[in-house]
């Protein structure tokens, strides 16, 4: 049997607009992560960060290993080894500093950054608004029935945006073994990868044969 009386246009525009808003709250989210990402890429100049290495792989396949911890602003930093960048036939299109090229990295998951931050707010804020319409016709309507699913569909909708909450708050990271390890302190590990790498097949460019 079709729903009639109280469950009129204005109720299933406020169940609809819920939804919209929560999907939408979403978009604004994933549309923020892929331009940040998409940024992040531009900025690389061809850098690519393997995480099984935890360091950066340059376009002439040498390794920039991690340095220290910036707490300020929350970002490793990764050098190269000045003697390699001194004598890279490429270094006067890469860097200017005598001192190795130089890369970073956010530690923390999204959002990290303020501008991120801002725009997961701004979805955060459109998803719980998809719960006022619902709400405002619970509020009028005289059917009891009609009300209930009204909030129901209300704490649905906050509850949907829950999760864009739960990441706002920045994770906090112990950058103190990170602090402590320099370039000596990396050359047992880093021994041990290259020792591993010389064992399997990869993907690399820099464990392929270059051809003459």
């Amino acid at each position: 049997m079709p729903f009639t009386g109280a469950w009129d246009a204005m109720t299933w525009f406020a169940i609809g607009y819920a939804a919209v808003l929560v999907a939408t709250a979403y978009g604004i989210d994933a549309l923020a992560r892929r331009a940040a990402h998409s940024l992040e890429r531009r900025r690389s100049g061809g850098f690519v960060y393997h995480e099984s290495h935890d360091a950066w792989l340059c376009p002439e396949d040498q390794w920039l290993w991690p340095q220290s911890f910036d707490p300020e602003n929350r970002v490793m930093r990764y050098q190269a080894l000045p003697t390699v960048c001194n004598t890279c036939p490429v270094k006067d299109t890469c860097t200017v500093s005598d001192s190795g090229r130089e890369m970073q990295r956010q530690v923390d998951p999204w959002p990290a950054s303020e501008s991120a931050r801002f725009h997961r707010g701004i979805a955060c804020t459109v998803g719980v608004l998809g719960a006022a319409w619902p709400l405002a016709e619970a509020a009028a309507t005289e059917d009891h029935l009609v009300a209930w699913v009204l909030i129901g569909v209300a704490v649905l909708a906050v509850a949907a945006t829950l999760p864009l909450f739960a990441h706002l708050r920045r994770t906090p990271a112990d950058p103190t073994g990170v602090l402590l390890k320099s370039s000596d302190d990396n050359a047992d590990e880093r021994l041990l990868l290259a020792r591993r790498q010389q064992t399997r097949r990869t993907v690399y460019r820099s464990d392929q044969p270059r051809r003459i």
